[in-house]
Protein backbone atom coordinates (compact mmCIF):
# COMPACT_ATOMS: atom_id res chain seq x y z
CA UNK A 1 0.00 0.00 0.00
CA UNK A 2 2.66 2.21 0.97
CA UNK A 3 4.29 1.81 -1.93
CA UNK A 4 1.24 2.70 -4.72
CA UNK A 5 1.38 6.01 -2.31
CA UNK A 6 4.61 6.91 -3.59
CA UNK A 7 3.44 6.54 -6.81
CA UNK A 8 0.75 8.57 -6.35
CA UNK A 9 2.59 10.59 -5.19
CA UNK A 10 4.93 11.29 -7.84
CA UNK A 11 2.49 10.77 -10.96
CA UNK A 12 0.96 13.92 -9.67
CA UNK A 13 4.33 15.97 -8.77
CA UNK A 14 4.90 14.68 -12.74
CA UNK A 15 0.90 15.78 -13.84
CA UNK A 16 2.00 19.42 -12.33
CA UNK A 17 5.30 20.20 -13.83
CA UNK A 18 4.21 18.87 -16.76
CA UNK A 19 2.55 21.86 -18.53
CA UNK A 20 5.24 24.36 -17.29
CA UNK A 21 7.69 22.46 -19.53
CA UNK A 22 5.31 22.45 -22.33
CA UNK A 23 7.00 24.51 -25.79
CA UNK A 24 5.57 27.65 -26.49
CA UNK A 25 4.67 28.17 -30.06
CA UNK A 26 6.37 31.16 -31.88
CA UNK A 27 4.45 32.85 -34.89
CA UNK A 28 7.04 34.17 -37.71
CA UNK A 29 6.82 37.52 -37.52
CA UNK A 30 5.56 37.29 -41.26
CA UNK A 31 2.44 36.29 -40.39
CA UNK A 32 1.83 38.93 -37.34
CA UNK A 33 -0.41 41.76 -38.83
CA UNK A 34 0.50 45.08 -37.96
CA UNK A 35 -1.42 46.83 -35.26
CA UNK A 36 -2.73 50.53 -36.53
CA UNK A 37 -1.25 52.75 -34.45
CA UNK A 38 -4.51 54.65 -32.66
CA UNK A 39 -3.22 58.56 -32.48
CA UNK A 40 -3.86 59.73 -29.00
CA UNK A 41 -6.82 61.94 -28.28
CA UNK A 42 -6.19 64.95 -28.62
CA UNK A 43 -6.09 67.19 -25.03
CA UNK A 44 -9.07 68.27 -23.48
CA UNK A 45 -10.03 71.54 -23.84
CA UNK A 46 -9.05 73.49 -20.45
CA UNK A 47 -12.13 74.23 -19.16
CA UNK A 48 -11.77 77.37 -16.52
CA UNK A 49 -14.25 76.20 -13.53
CA UNK A 50 -15.98 79.73 -12.75
CA UNK A 51 -13.95 81.09 -9.87
CA UNK A 52 -15.11 80.43 -6.91
CA UNK A 53 -16.87 83.84 -5.31
CA UNK A 54 -14.44 85.53 -2.34
CA UNK A 55 -15.93 86.21 0.17
CA UNK A 56 -16.13 89.48 0.95
CA UNK A 57 -15.67 90.63 4.61
CA UNK A 58 -16.60 94.21 5.73
CA UNK A 59 -15.06 94.69 8.68
CA UNK A 60 -16.83 97.22 10.81
CA UNK A 61 -15.67 100.12 12.74
CA UNK A 62 -15.77 98.97 16.68
CA UNK A 63 -19.07 100.44 18.40
CA UNK A 64 -17.83 103.08 20.40
CA UNK A 65 -20.10 105.40 22.28
CA UNK A 66 -19.49 108.61 24.23
CA UNK A 67 -19.35 108.63 28.17
CA UNK A 68 -21.26 111.32 30.08
CA UNK A 69 -20.21 113.58 32.48
CA UNK A 70 -22.06 114.87 35.99
CA UNK A 71 -21.62 117.44 38.34
CA UNK A 72 -20.07 116.89 41.91
CA UNK A 73 -22.68 115.12 44.03
CA UNK A 74 -25.28 114.92 41.29
CA UNK A 75 -26.89 111.78 39.00
CA UNK A 76 -29.08 114.23 36.61
CA UNK A 77 -27.90 114.40 33.15
CA UNK A 78 -26.78 117.63 32.08
CA UNK A 79 -28.60 119.27 28.66
CA UNK A 80 -25.46 119.19 27.27
CA UNK A 81 -25.02 115.35 27.43
CA UNK A 82 -28.74 114.53 26.58
CA UNK A 83 -27.35 115.13 22.76
CA UNK A 84 -24.65 112.62 23.37
CA UNK A 85 -26.67 110.11 25.29
CA UNK A 86 -29.60 110.90 22.20
CA UNK A 87 -26.47 109.90 19.77
CA UNK A 88 -25.06 107.13 21.56
CA UNK A 89 -29.43 105.64 21.11
CA UNK A 90 -29.11 106.13 17.76
CA UNK A 91 -26.16 104.09 17.39
CA UNK A 92 -27.98 101.74 19.59
CA UNK A 93 -30.99 101.41 17.76
CA UNK A 94 -29.13 100.77 14.11
CA UNK A 95 -27.04 97.99 15.55
CA UNK A 96 -30.23 95.97 17.49
CA UNK A 97 -27.82 92.88 18.04
CA UNK A 98 -25.38 95.06 20.60
CA UNK A 99 -25.62 95.15 23.93
CA UNK A 100 -24.16 97.95 26.60
CA UNK A 101 -22.54 97.80 30.07
CA UNK A 102 -23.83 101.36 32.02
CA UNK A 103 -20.75 101.67 34.11
CA UNK A 104 -21.44 104.33 37.09
CA UNK A 105 -18.12 105.87 38.09
CA UNK A 106 -17.93 108.96 41.14
CA UNK A 107 -14.26 110.73 42.23
CA UNK A 108 -12.85 109.82 45.54
CA UNK A 109 -15.04 112.11 47.99
CA UNK A 110 -17.33 110.39 49.83
CA UNK A 111 -17.17 107.40 51.29
CA UNK A 112 -16.94 104.09 49.24
CA UNK A 113 -20.90 103.27 50.07
CA UNK A 114 -22.02 106.32 49.33
CA UNK A 115 -19.73 106.18 46.03
CA UNK A 116 -21.28 102.74 45.28
CA UNK A 117 -24.95 104.12 45.72
CA UNK A 118 -24.14 107.24 43.68
CA UNK A 119 -22.34 105.43 40.72
CA UNK A 120 -25.37 103.21 40.54
CA UNK A 121 -27.61 106.32 40.60
CA UNK A 122 -25.69 107.32 37.74
CA UNK A 123 -25.62 104.54 35.58
CA UNK A 124 -29.63 103.75 35.99
CA UNK A 125 -30.10 107.75 35.33
CA UNK A 126 -28.24 106.53 31.89
CA UNK A 127 -30.45 103.36 31.08
CA UNK A 128 -33.72 105.24 31.90
CA UNK A 129 -32.82 107.65 29.80
CA UNK A 130 -32.22 104.85 26.54
CA UNK A 131 -35.15 103.17 27.50
CA UNK A 132 -36.84 106.52 27.31
CA UNK A 133 -35.40 106.25 23.54
CA UNK A 134 -36.73 103.38 22.71
CA UNK A 135 -33.62 100.91 23.52
CA UNK A 136 -35.00 97.26 24.72
CA UNK A 137 -33.88 96.65 28.77
CA UNK A 138 -32.93 93.43 27.58
CA UNK A 139 -29.60 95.29 26.42
CA UNK A 140 -29.13 97.31 28.84
CA UNK A 141 -27.37 96.58 31.94
CA UNK A 142 -25.68 98.59 34.60
CA UNK A 143 -22.98 98.39 37.39
CA UNK A 144 -21.55 101.09 40.17
CA UNK A 145 -17.50 100.95 40.81
CA UNK A 146 -17.71 104.11 42.48
CA UNK A 147 -14.42 105.34 43.07
CA UNK A 148 -12.58 102.24 42.42
CA UNK A 149 -11.73 102.62 38.71
CA UNK A 150 -10.79 106.42 38.05
CA UNK A 151 -10.37 107.39 34.53
CA UNK A 152 -7.37 110.50 36.06
CA UNK A 153 -5.84 109.47 38.50
CA UNK A 154 -5.09 112.88 41.25
CA UNK A 155 -6.58 115.04 44.20
CA UNK A 156 -7.47 118.20 41.29
CA UNK A 157 -10.87 119.16 39.84
CA UNK A 158 -9.96 118.64 36.79
CA UNK A 159 -9.38 114.81 37.55
CA UNK A 160 -12.30 114.79 39.57
CA UNK A 161 -14.70 116.04 36.93
CA UNK A 162 -12.89 113.28 34.38
CA UNK A 163 -13.77 110.91 37.00
CA UNK A 164 -17.52 111.49 37.67
CA UNK A 165 -18.89 109.72 34.51
CA UNK A 166 -20.91 107.05 32.92
CA UNK A 167 -19.52 104.69 30.85
CA UNK A 168 -20.68 102.72 27.97
CA UNK A 169 -19.11 99.16 27.41
CA UNK A 170 -20.45 97.51 24.25
CA UNK A 171 -21.11 94.05 24.71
Amino acid sequence: MARYRWLVLILALLLLLLPACAKKTTVPEEEIEPVEKVPPPPPLEEVEEPAEEEEVIIEEEPIELEDVFFDFDKFSIKDEYKKVLSANADILLAHPEVNILVEGHCDERGTIEYNLALGEKRARAVVDFYLAYGIDTGRLSIVSYGEERPFAHGSTEEAWAKNRRAHMVVQ
